[in-house]
Formats: structure tokens, sequence, C-alpha cells
């Protein structure tokens, strides 16, 4: 994997797509066979025996191990906000990225009590990206350059990379990646995020048609439904995922708005996600 230091075109980023390796069957058999000679009862352990031979698949490694785990967290402000979307102002991801500085977050005893790594990654929180109803969240030099930038976050030797994310607003931006990349309505798409009430789900309704409404012909490329509805947390957790593929890294990934951005891999390539296990499934 080549990153330049300017932005990724986005040329190149469909290029290192198209490069992305397959499984290591190999360790995959190796883990089956060593299975089979365990003392317990075929399939006895279910879903962990799964787990195992994914993370032999997209490690390489037989029998897996997980030495350097990474939990990522992502975060950025969203003019969208400003449009009564959210149940919070967008001064709240501030104050949580304190939080977590401080060691005061739920992530920060999780990493303590199974120790993992821990990365938050400010992405430009005091300058939101522009209202997608209005205009585009970014152009193409930044989205790709963002995206080099979650490329980047996982460049120090992981083996297991943990994605999540924090902005005020970023369920209606996901809901609008969502409803450019997939279809159906606005409706079908947003949920009460963080407890937004009746007037205010209406009001994320409406941003999110808006928004989608303004993509035209551009929804027929998830880069660019990226570029113009998305963010930037959800760009650089794109380049993230594209990164650990390239680099054998198995990822988990963590809700609705990661998940967004795990989406624009998939409607690229749908086996872009192959070394993704889904860890949380949201409301929405």
């Amino acid at each position: 994997m080549s990153l330049s230091e300017s932005a990724l075109p986005f040329d190149d980023i469909r290029n290192l797509v198209a490069q992305m390796p397959g499984p290591d069957e190999a360790a995959v058999a190796a883990v089956r066979a060593r299975d089979a000679e365990l003392t317990k009862p075929a399939g006895s352990l279910g879903k962990l025996e799964e787990i195992a031979e994914w993370l032999a698949a997209w490690s390489g490694k037989a029998p897996p191990k997980i030495t350097r785990p990474l939990v990522a967290i992502f975060a950025t402000n969203h003019g969208i906000a400003d449009k009564g979307v959210s149940a919070f102002p967008q001064s709240v991801t501030r104050q949580m990225l304190e939080n977590f500085a401080a060691g005061g977050a739920a992530i920060n005893q999780i990493c303590i009590a199974n120790d993992l790594g821990l990365k938050v990654f400010d992405l430009a929180i005091d300058m939101p990206t522009p209202s997608i109803d209005d205009e585009d969240a970014l152009d193409e030099p930044n989205c790709a350059a963002t995206m080099a930038y979650g490329m980047e976050a996982v460049a120090g030797g992981t083996d297991l990379l943990c994605l999540g994310e924090m902005g005020i607003g970023n369920t209606t931006i996901a809901a609008a990646v969502f409803n450019g990349l997939f279809g159906g309505t606005a409706a079908d798409w947003v949920g009460p995020g963080t407890g937004v009430d009746d007037a205010g789900l209406e009001r994320k309704r409406v941003a999110v048609e808006k928004a989608v409404a303004r993509l035209g012909s551009a929804a027929n490329d998830p880069l660019e439904v990226l570029r113009k509805v998305g963010g930037r947390e959800i760009a650089a957790m794109a380049g993230a995922i594209l990164a650990a593929r390239l680099q054998r890294t198995p990822v988990i990934v963590d809700g609705f708005v990661t998940t967004a951005a795990a989406a624009v891999l998939y409607k690229m390539d749908p086996g872009a996600l192959d070394h993704c296990l889904f860890g949380h499934v949201s409301a929405e």
C-alpha cells in the first residue's frame, strides 16, 4: 500500500479497493484442522469457532492471536446540527473529547479492563462541515485527504481495529449516506438517534430528504455520496477500513454511523467488508 502526503484522488482510492487481498484460506484450513483435534464436540463453541476462523482468514495467522488491539475513535462536527436534528448542541462533541482525554468515558473503562489501545482523532471539530441539506459536506480533495488520514491512523501495527465515532448530528449524516447509497425514502433511514423528540425527528427526515435530493446522478458513485452528504469522521473511518484490509487487519465495526462508513466501501465492492465483524446493532 502506498500513501502520498497529498490528498488521494478518488481514482487512487478506487484502485486501492480493486487491490484488496482475499482471505488466507491456508490459515483457515489450519484452524479447522486444529479444532478437529480438540477434546470437545464438533461445533460446540458456536460463534467463537467462526470468529477464530475469521481472524485466521484476515490476519493470516493460525492459530490467530491478538496482541495489539486498537480502538480508534474519529470525531468531528456537522453544520446540519444547527437545523435542530439533534437533542444536543455541537459543543457536546468537544466535551466528549475532553472526557475521553480525562479517562471518564465508558470506552476508557472498556479499554482499561480489556487491555486495549485507545486513540481519539479530532477531525477539525471547531470547523463543522457545511449543512448537507444546502451544500456539499466536502470537496473531492478534502474528502480524499480525510480518507488518507484515516488510512494513516492505522499504520502503527495494530492486529485488530475497533472503530467508533463521536459527532453531534451524525446519525442524520449517516442516514443521508445510507439513503443515498441504497435508496428508499428518508423516513426509511432516520431514527431518534440520542433521544430527539418527534419534532426533531421530522426535521431530521426533511434534512435527509433535501440532502439526498441534491445528489442527482452522483448517487451512482459511492465516493461522491460520501463527499456530498457524509462527514469527516465517516470518510476517515472508510479510509481506516480500507487500510486495514490492505494490511490484513481484522476490523470490528460499531453501530449505525460507523456502518455508514463501511457501506461506502460495500457499494464499491460487496466483498470489501469480508474482513469486518459488526459488533453493535443499533435501533436505526
